[in-house]
């Protein structure tokens, strides 16, 4: 399998990281992330999950939205529900990207 495949999102050429999000762990559940960027055409597209304790990743959402405002406005419903759940909430981290051939690459537009 690709890595473009496995990934959650891919961030293509013109393209911007906008950030990325996630919560503590959660015993019995994992980590919630939420990761956006910006495309080409200025629309912001997001993917929200959970990573799974052996890595898996699971009920993918997706979303787009013309502003950062939106954005925020998407990760604050998070945040109200994730903390009625489970007492956690979304943070911005540090997150992982990699170029098609493996290599780990820390730039942010591509």
């Amino acid at each position: 399998m690709k890595l473009s495949q496995m990934a959650v999102m891919n961030v293509n050429e013109g393209e911007e990281i906008v950030g990325g999000w996630a919560t503590a762990h959660i015993p019995q559940v994992g980590i919630y992330k939420l990761l956006a960027k910006k495309r080409k055409d200025g629309v912001i597209e997001w993917a929200h999950f959970i990573q799974r304790d052996n890595g898996l990743k699971e009920r993918v959402m997706r979303g787009e939205m013309e502003s950062r405002e939106k954005l925020d406005e998407v990760i604050e419903i998070a945040n109200m529900n994730l903390g009625k759940l489970f007492g956690v909430k979304l943070q911005a981290v540090d997150y992982d990207m990699y170029a098609l051939d493996g290599k780990k690459t820390s730039n942010t537009k591509h």
